[in-house]
């Protein structure tokens, strides 16, 4: 006997493909937009190439990011008559189901994070340790405590629900043809990176738009056979942004 969560009908009821559209370009843009602004706010202080040194803040870039989407998530799943918690939570009916496929989807996927990043970074740049020393760069010590406090915790609420548990199934939901429903999500997935941090570099450029595909790919299929291994995976998620958040404070 199949066991389904409260919420599954408004997770999968179709939406206006536009709201779906919006989603997907929403976080490329905002980690731009609020470069800009950072930018600006350098330049008005007098620092030499200021859109250069804002690239420094991607971290802080990404969490107001993340807040802006959350903020639209749940407005979007408040139409829907559902609402962020049904993302977040795990049904205990398949706990012990789930938690596996997350596990085994964890030790696949480690290494397609890691393994095209640093191959990538090598044949781009010839060395991995130069494109890592273009994103990873100092900051002040309460911009890198700031972003250890809010990186992790927000990206792991708003990216992977975005991409994987809300547009996804409404993709199915309005009838998509299966291979959009796993591709379109993933790409868009891996291309946001693009602009986390935008630097006119088109080896950076091409190197951040790739470097996860891979690894978006693996989570779409998975994902979208067992979309109740989500909430396993934002713990990862949140696992793995606490690293590079700590990079940075290092730097």
């Amino acid at each position: 006997m199949t066991i389904t969560a409260p919420t599954r009908a408004p997770q999968t009821r179709p939406v206006p493909l536009r709201r779906l559209i919006e989603l997907l370009l929403l976080r490329i843009s905002l980690f731009a937009a609020f470069q800009a602004a950072i930018a600006a706010a350098l330049a008005l202080e007098g620092t030499p190439d200021a859109w250069a040194a804002s690239a420094a803040w991607w971290p802080l870039t990404a969490s107001a990011a993340n807040l802006v989407n959350l903020g639209m998530l749940a407005y979007y799943l408040r139409q829907d008559g559902s609402s962020l918690r049904s993302l977040y939570l795990p049904r205990r009916a398949t706990v012990r189901r789930n938690l596996g496929v997350a596990l085994v989807t964890l030790v696949l996927a480690v290494p397609l994070a890691a393994l095209p990043n640093i191959g990538l970074a090598t044949l781009l740049f010839g060395d991995a340790q130069e494109a890592l020393n273009m994103l990873v760069q100092p900051l002040p010590v309460w911009a890198a405590v700031l972003a250890i406090l809010l990186f992790p915790l927000t990206t792991a609420l708003a990216e992977l629900p975005t991409y994987y548990g809300y547009v996804q199934p409404r993709l199915a939901a309005l009838k998509a043809p299966a291979w959009t429903v796993v591709l379109v999500p993933a790409v868009f997935h891996a291309l946001q990176h693009a602009t986390l941090p935008l630097l006119f570099n088109p080896s950076f450029i091409l190197w951040r738009a790739a470097m996860f595909l891979p690894f978006a790919l693996l989570l779409s299929v998975v994902l979208r056979k067992r979309p109740g291994i989500l909430p396993y995976l934002l713990i990862v998620h949140f696992a793995l942004d606490m690293q590079m958040a700590l990079l940075v404070l290092q730097a």
